[in-house]
């Protein structure tokens, strides 16, 4: 039997919207594993941390950019003891902010990259019909300066509706050479998030 994520095990811990607490926090629990998703907003990621870890465990907004907090949950795996942790991070690359907000979520972003734990992989969900957009790839840049284990989620496929769209985005996805994991999904339909689940679980091991 698999050792996977256990649906409804996720319990909200507290959300950070300041870079002095999340650094408090991060440096009370250094020796953690878990995931961190991230992606722009509107790519679905929180629809996709709802299959994965049980709906409702992340609020789907109607609109795009309204969270900026790090929202942190633990959780559980079957057959595993112990805690694991579950970050949402807020959506990037929405312009509709304001510049104190931007300026705050750049800090509290930065706070947490710079110290996240070792143990934690980053998910950087992005929308397959939108690939690697400039805010993405500033992501990636970001990427290149800490020592992080990064996986690399294509949503929405079940939207491109031709064969030549579906190549494309996987051109672009071999571009991503340092990237341990690449997934092509649909979080809405369900299509290949049991697979991305069981890969991330391995991660955590």
């Amino acid at each position: 039997m698999s050792i996977e994520i256990v649906k409804g095990s996720a319990k909200f811990l507290r959300g950070y919207e300041t870079a002095d607490e999340l650094l408090d926090w991060i440096s009370q629990n250094t020796e953690i594993k878990g995931l961190a998703f991230v992606g722009r907003s509107n790519t679905g990621k929180s629809t996709t941390i709802n299959k994965m870890f049980g709906k409702s465990t992340a609020r789907v907004s109607k609109t795009p950019g309204r969270t900026r907090q790090i929202n942190i949950f633990s959780f559980s795996l079957s057959q595993v003891e112990g805690k694991f942790y579950l970050f949402d991070l807020p959506g990037y690359g929405h312009a509709q902010v304001s510049k104190e907000m931007l300026k705050n979520w750049r800090k509290l972003m930065d706070t947490f990259f710079m110290n996240a734990p070792r143990g934690l992989t980053m998910v950087n969900i992005q929308d397959a019909r939108h690939p690697n957009q400039k805010a993405d790839q500033s992501l990636f840049e970001y990427f290149e300066h800490f020592p992080l284990d990064v996986a690399l989620v294509f949503n929405k496929m079940d939207k491109l509706r031709t064969q030549k769209e579906k190549a494309s985005v996987k051109k672009i996805a071999k571009e991503f050479t340092s990237v341990k994991q690449i997934h092509f999904i649909s979080a809405e339909k369900g299509t290949g998030v049991d697979a991305l689940s069981q890969a991330l679980v391995g991660t955590l091991l």
